[in-house]
């Protein structure tokens, strides 16, 4: 019988860009321009498929507490969860709570056609947030940020430098939270650091050129 005394190594779980907090952290700009880059590890994401117009529809949105978004760009958000459209029958779950979010909402399928998964591992989520977070992404991605087009509760799949992510604004601070394939991680954390550190140097007054 094995001593459960002499137990091997314990397999520590690390998250895509564990080995880049402190260049993250370092590459903080204060003030005015100011811009922060972190990785929050670890969300749960769930992938839903289901007929938008089905009983198992409604029975997913009772059970995250708000109805499944049906438009292009919109969420629904209810506590912890978030819902995201992806197309017209998927949508992708997002939640800080470690809870059984995946087997609360096959429960809700309740053996109707669509499916349930667990993506967890499938990406990690960079939040970019302050004066100039707006700005950084401009640097590199196609989309019109303006708020006027763009603001808080919005989320889509676009590219930011040449990686896909889901992109999504939480709050008009501006926050963003950038959602890529954790093997692209890397990539995109590096690029945003080079391009958030042009905003810790003086910015040139208005209509002066060099």
């Amino acid at each position: 019988m094995a001593d459960p005394t002499k137990a091997g190594p314990v397999a520590l779980r690390t998250s895509p860009l564990s080995h880049l907090q402190e260049r993250m952290r370092a590459a903080a700009v204060t003030g005015a321009r100011g811009v922060t880059l972190a990785e929050l590890p670890f969300l749960t994401m769930v992938n839903v498929r289901v007929d938008p117009a089905s009983e198992a529809a409604d029975r997913i949105g009772r059970a995250l507490g708000a109805p499944l978004p049906r438009r292009c760009g919109d969420t629904a958000a209810h506590g912890a969860r978030t819902a995201v459209w992806l197309g017209p029958d998927e949508w992708l779950v997002l939640s800080a709570d470690a809870g059984a979010v995946a087997a609360e909402l096959r429960e809700a399928l309740q053996g109707d056609p669509g499916s349930v998964v667990d993506v967890s591992a499938n990406r990690t989520t960079l939040e970019l947030s302050g004066p100039s977070a707006r700005e950084v992404l401009e640097r590199g991605c196609p989309l019109d940020l303006h708020p006027r087009a763009f603001g808080p509760g919005r989320a889509v799949s676009t590219t930011v430098g040449p990686v896909a992510v889901l992109l999504w604004q939480v709050d008009d601070a501006p926050t963003y939270r950038l959602l890529p394939r954790s093997s692209f991680a890397d990539y995109l954390a590096r690029w945003l650091i080079d391009a958030m550190s042009e905003f810790g140097r003086p910015a040139f007054p208005a209509g002066r050129g060099v």
